[in-house]
């Protein structure tokens, strides 16, 4: 957690998917809502990033802003960047959407605990763990990117109910 003098620390999070322009823009869009909402945005840092290069800079993808509207979300101001494994140490939790990225990460990990702070989405919500991965819905269709981003918002609503309690009292 980072703290501002006078202010109680915040919680940093990391949302860390293939490209940064599906998975992961939908979780930080899903999370800042939820916090915002409830009077805590001002207690989270939440980012996302991409485990590869391939879009660094670009916008998410147009299917993703699509759902994102959808729902009642505005992803339109998401630019696309890649994960700087040097930044593990400024990070509280580090989310991964399947379970290769969740390699990559724990692999790029420079510490036992950054290495401990990576997590996998779906196992925030009892009901989707078992699922273990978050389905890439870049070589899909409509239908399933917004069967993601239910799953992306059922877990960071799960997320959120754990980190709440702690962020209302100023704690970890």
């Amino acid at each position: 957690m980072q703290s501002e003098p006078g202010n109680p620390p915040r919680f940093r999070i990391c949302f860390v998917c293939t490209g940064n322009i599906c998975r992961s823009p939908m979780a930080e869009v899903v999370l800042k809502s939820l916090a915002d909402r409830a009077g805590l945005g001002d207690r989270l840092d939440i980012d996302s990033a991409a485990t590869g290069d391939w879009h660094v800079g670009e916008q998410a993808d147009l299917r993703t802003i699509a759902a994102l509207e959808r729902h009642g979300y505005d992803g339109t101001q998401h630019r696309a960047q890649q994960f700087d494994a040097s930044g593990f140490g400024e990070l509280d939790l580090v989310v991964a959407f399947d379970r290769s990225q969740a390699r990559i990460l724990r692999n790029w990990a420079p510490t036992e605990r950054d290495h401990a702070k990576v997590r996998m989405m779906l196992s925030f919500d009892p009901e989707l763990a078992p699922l273990q991965d978050v389905p890439d819905p870049y070589y899909s269709d409509d239908a399933m990117f917004d069967r993601v981003l239910g799953m992306i918002e059922r877990s960071s609503l799960a997320l959120f109910r754990q980190l709440a309690p702690a962020l209302r009292q100023g704690t970890r």
